[in-house]
């Protein structure tokens, strides 16, 4: 399947090992890691850092196959999933920084045909997550609110 905005058909990237169960070396148990989880979450990271974090620092490859569930699972088990999911948080801050550039530099029509493709892009995603459940029914994007959202 192409890219959205962008003329590639790229399928490049690294594939997961095959194997379900935890390497031989992963020496860490299932309630260290959850713990681990949660002590990072209250330190304000975002689910994607706290797994750089497993993996560079305390040499977990995958959370999934370490607790059997991945880490926004365990962090909403927990009560401290974030309010909006990550990926359509990052495309709401990209938005609110075009929009804030397009404030000073009026006339920059690339960036404002940008912000057209970034906005289509969060209610795509948005419009998911809200039949997915993971967004309330009634949220709603718009720009005047969103640097609300991601400050």
């Amino acid at each position: 399947m192409g890219r959205m905005h962008a003329p590639g058909k790229g399928i490049s990237s690294s594939s997961l090992p095959y194997s379900r169960n935890a390497p031989s070396w992963v020496k860490t148990s299932s309630e260290e890691v959850v713990d681990q989880i949660c002590k990072l979450s209250k330190k304000g990271l975002t689910p994607s850092q706290i797994g750089v974090i497993l993996r560079d620092q305390h040499g977990i490859p995958l959370v999934k196959t370490v607790t059997g569930n991945k880490i926004v699972r365990i962090l909403r088990s927990k009560g401290l999933a974030p309010e909006i999911p990550e990926d359509l948080y990052h495309l709401i801050k990209k938005a609110v920084s075009v929009r804030k550039h397009l404030e000073k530099f009026r006339k920059d029509k690339d960036s404002k045909f940008r912000l057209i493709l970034i906005e289509s892009r969060i209610r795509r995603l948005a419009r998911y997550y809200i039949t997915a459940g993971q967004l309330p029914p009634t949220w709603k994007y718009e720009a005047a609110t969103a640097s609300a959202l991601v400050a």
